[in-house]
């Protein structure tokens, strides 16, 4: 058992260990979430979550750290910021509706392995300073509720649009944990700072947001071109504009982020020009380019097919262009069946002209 001292001194010491390894904040959370329990809870029973089966799949793992890893006590929860451009920048190219929109987080290298390494370094060193100890670590790869533990750690707070905010450094980073069995202090969470803003509710193309705190998922872009495998609704795809993989909306608006700071970690930066790339490039691609060009990165879990799914709507709401409609075309007989029903919705809106270039 270690003292009170002991403890104090292994917490500096971590934290300290923590940022040679690159993560920008480190905080502690106790086990108790039973306040998020209950809101996933209810955010389950209203059928928000979709298709996600995964999110009901583990019962009350998910927000019972001993129950998914037996012996728990304490969580050491970790951010890295990814913000790899300027936010004016990312704003421009969405504003570029034959620009490819790609979410930032998406530009480098898949965070998971690098995270998860750092995050088993930290633990390497806490073993050779106490002795082996019980841990496990995640990274966004298991049954975790990681933003009320990071809540609670006092790395910021959950905010409106369901991201976490950190009053210094926003909203543009990663979160890990390292689940332990040692007794350590636990943080204290920070206030909400949100106040009365409804900045990331009132500029959702889609208005997944539908009440503070409060997100549909069933109409977030970001699930509809990530997680959905199926057709996208045809009442949001105006609305997608030229967002073919995530959706960074909320965090454009969020008026903490004018304290965001940038990535300096290297694979972070963007990859094979994927922050600047036009729409009909990435369209060209056959699914051998796709999965050479998206290896290591977050993109290729979705597959290729439903990178041309998601493509064929922003060229549908993208201005009329020849060369847009002979490249849908070209797509139309060797397309599957999920493909080949947004070609021909894409083909309808340019040529009849009809899209809402609100959308972008």
């Amino acid at each position: 058992m270690l003292s009170d001292q002991t403890q104090a001194e292994l917490v500096q010491q971590i934290r300290q260990w923590s940022r040679e390894l690159g993560f920008q904040q480190l905080g502690i959370s106790d086990c108790n979430l039973e306040s998020a329990e209950t809101h996933l809870q209810r955010w389950l029973n209203a059928g928000f979550h979709g298709e996600m089966g995964y999110m009901a799949r583990h019962g009350l793992k998910r927000s019972r750290p001993q129950l998914l890893e037996p012996g728990t006590r304490s969580v050491i929860c970790v951010r890295m910021n990814y913000l790899p451009e300027p936010m004016t920048q990312s704003r421009q190219r969405l504003a570029d509706p034959a620009t490819a929109f790609i979410s930032r987080y998406a530009l480098g290298r898949d965070y998971h392995k690098l995270m998860r390494k750092r995050l088993q370094q930290l633990a390497k060193r806490i073993g050779e300073q106490i002795g082996p100890f019980g841990h496990r670590v995640f990274v966004d790869s298991a049954p975790v509720l990681e933003k009320p533990l990071a809540e609670k750690a006092g790395l910021g707070w959950v905010g409106k649009h369901s991201n976490l905010i950190n009053r210094r450094a926003g909203s543009w980073f990663f979160l890990g944990e390292l689940y332990t069995d040692l007794p350590l202090p636990p943080d204290q969470p920070v206030k909400n700072h949100c106040g009365s803003c409804r900045a990331c509710l009132d500029i959702c193309p889609t208005r997944a947001i539908v009440a503070p705190y409060r997100v549909d998922a069933r109409r977030c872009i970001s699930y509809l071109t990530i997680e959905l495998k199926g057709p996208i609704p045809v009442e949001f795809r105006h609305a997608i504009g030229n967002r073919i993989y995530g959706c960074d909306d909320c965090q454009l608006t969020c008026p903490w982020n004018r304290f965001a700071k940038l990535s300096t970690e290297p694979d972070f930066q963007p990859r094979q020009r994927l922050d600047s790339r036009i729409l009909l490039d990435l369209f060209s691609w056959d699914e051998e380019r796709f999965l050479k060009l998206t290896e290591g990165s977050a993109i290729r879990r979705i597959g290729h097919a439903a990178f041309l799914r998601n493509l064929a709507i922003a060229l549908g709401n993208a201005p009329r262009q020849e060369a847009i409609v002979a490249a849908l075309k070209g797509r139309m007989d060797s397309a599957s069946a999920l493909v080949r029903e947004h070609l021909e919705w894409a083909l309808q809106q340019q040529l009849s002209g009809k899209r809402n270039d609100a959308g972008n």
